[in-house]
């Protein structure tokens, strides 16, 4: 049985050229440095975002918390939006590895903005306060939003004015890219550092790059030996991420007009509510309603296996609201039947 899954870019498949790439790629031992396969696409990646250098890791998470443990002395603190990913979504990680405290900043765009940043910033004179090591900006955002080039800046230049430097979360930053209407290397020349996966919408199965000075990327592979992240033969894995670089990143356009088209459906159903505020990628963000959810003979939790039924994978949605994202593997023909699907939940 077949599911139209739309609960994340990261369930996107390998291709079959990728699949075709592992078994043809040329390996050697990356634990000596001498992998040409990730050399390669090392060199790329790190090109690919404007960088000096760059570090294959299994994970973005993996990535942001090296990130963190090479630029953070232990007992620092981190200043980042209150909603981004570092701080919801990688279990508590940057205690347990950096062993640094998250100075949180709620916003209204998914960015601080020059004042709270200020605002955070600890006394470096004052022995009572963990030092401030760094700023952690998110590009695109997990909630959908492409984070503008002049917000970043007005930020980082804060920043780097006092001497912090900044990391950028860039796990979709060819998403966030193309929504904006510029290159990469544009967005990330505001960040010291920059994570990006290349699983997700560049469909990868495995894998994400940190990138940086080279300096940066030396410090940054002894960490990753700490952290367990040294590997061997990765050039099967390198295979697929240089294809994800050179083949994948041109249609994520695809993938955003398609999320665009699918909130154009469901905003066409009675007590379903599209928050465009959050469309800039390959996101819905579904607000559903009290007299929708009259609608579903079990109640709001029985949304998903509602769903199921149809034949489309979601996650449960948490107050009222569902993220919906579209990816490689949802063509106009799945679009189609993710709208009947929903109508079909929907109807009376």
């Amino acid at each position: 049985m077949k599911y139209i899954d739309l609960r994340s870019d990261t369930v996107s498949m390998p291709t079959l050229a990728m699949r075709r790439a592992m078994a043809e790629a040329e390996v050697g031992d990356d634990g000596y440095h001498d992998d040409p396969t990730m050399i390669q696409l090392e060199t790329e990646g790190a090109a690919a975002v404007g960088k000096e250098a760059a570090l294959f890791v299994p994970s973005g998470t993996f990535g942001n918390q090296l990130a963190l443990f090479t630029h953070c002395p232990r007992g620092s603190e981190v200043i980042l939006d209150d909603s981004c990913h570092i701080v919801q979504h990688e279990a508590g990680a940057s205690a347990v590895i950096a062993a640094v405290q998250l100075r949180t900043v709620e916003t209204e765009s998914g960015c601080p903005s020059a004042a709270q940043l200020a605002a955070r910033i600890r006394d470096p004179k004052d022995y009572h306060n963990p030092p401030t090591s760094l700023l952690c900006l998110e590009n695109a955002h997990s909630d959908g939003r492409a984070i503008s080039l002049s917000l970043m800046e007005e930020v980082a230049g804060l920043a780097r004015h006092v001497g912090i430097p900044v990391h950028l979360d860039g796990a979709r930053i060819f998403n966030a890219a193309t929504a904006l209407g510029m290159s990469a290397p544009e967005l990330c020349a505001c960040a010291d550092s920059v994570m990006f996966c290349l699983s997700k919408g560049l469909c990868a199965p495995v894998g994400s790059l940190l990138a940086g000075s080279g300096d940066f990327i030396s410090q940054a592979r002894r960490k990753r030996k700490i952290m367990g992240g040294q590997m061997r033969q990765a050039g099967v894995l390198a295979a697929c991420g240089l294809l994800a670089l050179s083949q994948m990143r041109g249609r994520l356009a695809e993938d955003h007009g398609r999320a665009r088209e699918l909130a154009a459906g469901l905003s066409k159903i009675p007590g379903l509510n599209i928050d465009y505020s959050r469309a800039d990628i390959n996101m819905v963000f579904l607000d559903i309603l009290p007299e929708a959810q009259t609608k579903l003979s079990q109640g709001l939790e029985s949304l998903a296996q509602a769903l199921k039924a149809e034949k489309i994978l979601v996650n449960p949605p948490q107050g009222g609201r569902m993220r919906l994202v579209t990816h490689h593997g949802i063509d106009d023909a799945a679009l189609q039947e993710i709208l009947r699907a929903f109508e079909r939940v929907f109807s009376s």
